[in-house]
Parts: structure tokens; sequence; C-alpha cells
């Protein structure tokens, strides 16, 4: 009997096998088996019958649980494939990565959608910027970037204004005429409300309210900050640590980049073959559609990288869970566009009605064709919606979870042979670049001595 996976396969490939490494990929990518998958369908099965397709796998053997491993990863997305890569490439070490999801490349996975032919994330936008000359450095070695700056654009009170809050922000919201950054200094100190002691002394905001109102005072507050943050994390900014808003920018410009960090791209190929490309050293083993907790029994490997939440790492203790966040997306395609839905690639819906006094119950709407600048006679666009149900995306950051990640931490500390990688496994939010810096980091930490005893061995054998 054959799986689903295996389906999607044979349809792309023919189910006799032989076929070159253009279809081959274009199946894996849909079918959830990755390229590395490749190198032994063209160095072990030329025919293509020998290579185990079932649940994913790159393994030639029908058991791969049978083979003792330098590492095991749990997940394969940029924490567990950044740290699988350096391994096989910098120490010539095999890795077995199993993955939950039938699919690589975790929250970044990408395709072209077949109604549109236009490359979609299944997980919402991505967007590469980093000020990390490492961590650009690194990414270079994967896949051709195209410069792109990101813009975004909220819907308020009926105008497409810049978030995050610049001049002519402020300017379109307000009817005003600010010219200078001058001009709009004094607007914001008008405006603002620091937070001060019980002897009326300045203090450091304790809150993401805090925030948004020493920034930019009770107006911007009420119409953008307050009510997003309700809808996106069913919490008002109060409730929430100061982390959440201090992340926002506001500028006191018209620079409408959503960032603003020196090196800002998107992969011209999609995320999901710069995965392809880090998974390929058949010194990689991946295991997609496989639950961690149930195979855990079966692992033979020196070390093992868990990039899962934390929580569920330690649910046999029986304590509280951590609360995360997620996210919902309602596919919309949109049939004999050549234009676009929208004026920009994203539309933050930050208030909870429109001027026509409707609910809006959606953060946000991501129409993919911007990017790129993809062509198509169609269009289609995402909606967003936060909920508490669903795969974890962002963790709540607030006092009570805070101090409860802490106890979990010092457990993750005691565990021998055990380290806890990602942002779930942290429970703390990164970027993509912070969590490629986060894993080239922790390699460096793991394998420093390793790297000390190579180093000496090198020198013996040069005085030798």
């Amino acid at each position: 009997m054959t799986t689903p996976k295996q389906r999607t396969f044979q349809a792309y490939t023919g189910a006799n096998g032989g076929v070159n490494k253009s279809t081959f990929l274009k199946a894996a990518a849909l079918s959830g088996i990755i390229a590395s998958a490749w190198i032994a369908y063209i160095n072990l099965a030329p025919n293509g019958t020998d290579v185990n397709l079932s649940l994913g796998r790159t393994a030639l053997s029908d058991d791969p649980f049978s083979v003792r491993y330098d590492n095991c990863i749990v997940g394969a997305g940029l924490s567990g494939s950044v740290i699988a890569e350096n391994y096989a490439r910098l120490l010539g070490q095999t890795s077995l990565i199993i993955e939950k999801r039938d699919h690589i490349g975790g929250n970044c996975f990408d395709y072209i959608d077949d109604d549109t032919g236009i490359r979609v994330s299944l997980y919402g936008a991505h967007l590469f910027h980093t000020k990390h000359e490492r961590v650009w450095d690194y990414v270079q070695r994967f896949t051709e970037w195209v410069p792109y700056e990101h813009k975004v654009l909220g819907l308020v009170n009926g105008k497409y204004v810049p978030i995050p809050v610049t001049i002519d922000t402020v300017n379109a919201l307000f009817d005003l005429n600010i010219q200078s950054t001058e001009e709009m200094d004094e607007w914001l100190k008008n405006e603002q409300i620091i937070p001060v002691d019980k002897d009326g002394n300045p203090r450091e905001p304790e809150n993401s309210e805090e925030v948004a109102l020493m920034r930019v005072g009770q107006r911007l507050y009420d119409l953008i900050f307050k009510p997003y943050t309700k809808k996106q994390w069913d919490k008002y900014p109060v409730e929430l640590g100061p982390e959440v808003l201090s992340r926002i920018p506001v500028r006191n410009n018209h620079d409408g980049r959503y960032f603003s960090d020196p090196h800002q791209a998107l992969p011209k190929n999609g995320y999901t073959a710069i995965f392809e490309k880090m998974l390929s050293d058949p010194k990689i083993t991946v295991l997609t559609s496989t639950d961690f907790f149930e195979v855990r029994d079966k692992l033979q490997c020196n070390r093992l990288y868990y990039t899962g939440p934390i929580d569920t790492y330690f649910s046999d203790l029986g304590w509280p869970k951590l609360e995360y966040r997620s996210l919902s997306f309602e596919r919309v395609v949109q049939k004999d566009t050549p234009g676009y839905f929208q004026p920009a690639s994203v539309i933050n819906h930050p208030q909870a009605q429109n001027i026509d006094g409707e609910d809006v119950d959606f953060t946000r709407i991501v129409e993919y064709k911007h990017l790129l600048n993809q062509t198509s006679d169609h269009t289609i666009y995402f909606i967003e919606r936060s909920t508490d149900e669903g795969d974890p995306y962002y963790p709540v950051p607030n006092q009570e979870n805070q101090d409860l990640f802490q106890k979990y931490k010092e457990m993750a500390e005691k565990e021998d042979g055990v380290s806890f990688a990602g942002r779930l496994a942290n429970y703390k939010y990164f970027n993509m670049d912070d969590a490629i810096l986060n894993a080239l980091e922790l390699f460096d930490e793991d394998t420093a001595a390793m790297f000390d005893k190579k180093t000496e061995e090198n020198s013996v054998v040069e005085s030798e």
C-alpha cells in the first residue's frame, strides 16, 4: 500500500522512477521528500527502485534506527538544519534529523501554488534581514539573494499608512504637514507619556503599554498599538512584557522600511531550496512525518539537539504548559487578476472594526505576488488570524510564563548530552537571522573541544 507521500511522488515521476534531477526535485518538494534523496537516487539506485521514499526518508536502509549517528536532531527548521549542515561540512559527522511535519524547512517552507504559479509561504511571509555579518556570509552558501527592502502598510481609519510609524503615518492620520525630523521630534515629545516612579522620577517601562505610550503617546497607541496587540496576543499591551512593543520601531523621518538592517534580501529560488541544499550532504538523514517522542527509545546517537517546545520535552513532569500563540491562514485565490489585490505585499489591519463598523478579526493580509515581482494572470493572498490553537509560533512574554520557563530551563541544563536550540526550546521569539546565529553559536560552544583537538593533531603532524 502506498502512502499519500509516495502517491504524490509517483504522480510526478511515474511509478517506475527513472526521472531526471529537475523532475525529481519538483516531486520531492511536493511530496515532502528532500533533495538529499537525489544523492542516493543517482549514486546508489539509478533506476529509482531501491530508494525507500516512505515517510519522506532519505535513508537507504529500511530501518534508519539500526544505524548509530553522531547527532540526533529534533526539527528540520532553521536551527536543526544549520546544526546538521555544520557538523557534516566541518567535522564530517553524521546526523539524523527527525521532523514531525511532512516537509523540511520549518516555518520557512514555501512552494509554488498550483492555481496561480506564484511562490507562497505555508506559514506566513518570511523576510530575511540581518545586521550579523557572520549570518549574512553563511546564508550566501546556499542560494542567490535578491535585494529587497520590506515595506508594510496598515489600514487605519480607512487609510493606508506606513507601519512602523513615520512622518507620513502621522500626517495622514492627523491631517498634519510635518516636514522635518525636528518637527516630528517635537510632535512626538508633546504626545509621549513617560512612566514615572512614586516620586515622579522617570523610570523604565514595566509593560508594553508603557513602552508604546512612552514612544508614541495615547492617540497612536489607541489607534494602532492597543487593538493590534489585542488581536495578535489576545492580551492588551499592559498584560505583556515590555519586549513585545519594544521591537517595533518609531521613526522621525520618511523611512517606510520595516527593517533597518544593512542586509535585506529574499532568496531567488525560495526558502525550501535553501534547506534542500543545506541537507543534501549524504551524512545527513532526514525523517519527516516522524514524532520524536514516539521513536526516541529507538535512537542511537552520541548527542541530541532538541528544537521543539521545551515544555513538551519535559511533559512527564506534569508541570503547567507554557503559553504560545498560533496562527491560522485563510487561502484566497482571485482569478483573472493580472494586477494586485492590495497595494503592498503585507497590509496590517490593527483595528477591531473597519470604517463601516464591520468586525475585523484578522491581523494582516499577505499577497505574495508582490514579492520578487512575480507575474501571473491571477493572484493569491492569505488572511492571517491569531489563535490559541495550532502549532506554537510566538511565546507569550509575561512574568508568569518567564518564571515557568526558568524552571524548565533549569531542568534542561541538567540533561546530559542534550542541547536545546531555537525559539521554542528557548521560549524566545527569534527572527530568522537570530535563529541561525543561535544555532551557529551553539555549534561553536558544543564543538570547541573537537576543533581544539583537531588543531592539536594537525600541529603534531606538521611538526613531524
